[in-house]
């Protein structure tokens, strides 16, 4: 086979969307642990800027087992930035502010993507000078639905999820402790859920309401 044959045969559609979900995946990840550090260091915390957590990079941030399992069976994890609650003035709440960052920059994130998207579609699906634009559509239609179900799922009041430090900010002392004490478990737990599929049930259903919503302020 030539080399023009080679390129034929190439299947540039899988390409495309295969490509769009590996940029979409880091792009989720890389806000959401980014907007951690940032929360923690406007709270006082200078942990996460000191080695190096307030980029964008991602591979400051990239866990590669918890990134190929996102890729393949959409549950996977990054890096967890580093966090001192004894710089906050009021630790829990500190540490809710900063656990809240995460998922709601996937929120706004998602936001974003649905209204990039409805530009393009009103506007047509080339630029300018013919370049093409439909690896940024694919890109714009995973993200949004991914950075959606990523807050979501973190918002599940579970440890190490970010929103069991959400939930510790109205707990007791002793209570949020004993819940934290079980931190080490909690990704045991959810491994369990996911592969019995009980928490991609509970999270589906929120994404296309969520998604749905956001297509509604736009569209």
């Amino acid at each position: 086979m030539d080399f023009g044959g080679l390129i034929r045969s190439i299947d540039w559609n899988w390409l495309e969307t295969t490509l769009a979900r590996v940029l979409a995946v880091l792009l989720c990840l890389t806000v959401h642990e980014a907007c951690h550090g940032l929360a923690a260091y406007a709270l006082g915390d200078p942990t996460a800027r000191d080695r190096h957590r307030l980029s964008l990079n991602p591979l400051r941030h990239i866990d590669w087992l918890g990134l190929a399992m996102m890729l393949a069976v959409g549950f996977g994890w990054a890096k967890p930035v580093p966090v001192d609650p004894r710089y906050f003035k009021r630790p829990k709440q500190g540490m809710a502010l900063t656990a809240l960052a995460g998922p709601v920059s996937n929120l706004l994130l998602a936001l974003l993507a649905v209204f990039l998207s409805r530009e393009l579609y009103a506007r047509g699906a080339w630029m300018p000078m013919g370049i093409r634009v439909s690896l940024f559509q694919f890109l714009l239609y995973t993200l949004a639905p991914l950075s959606i179900g990523l807050g979501l799922f973190n918002l599940l009041p579970i440890p190490p999820l970010d929103g069991s430090k959400v939930l510790g900010a109205f707990l007791p002392d002793r209570a949020f402790f004993g819940l934290m004490r079980y931190e080490r478990y909690g990704m045991f737990l959810l491994l369990a859920l996911s592969w019995f599929g009980v928490t991609g049930d509970l999270i589906s259903g929120a994404i296309m309401k969520t998604y749905e919503g956001f297509f509604q302020l736009f569209y």
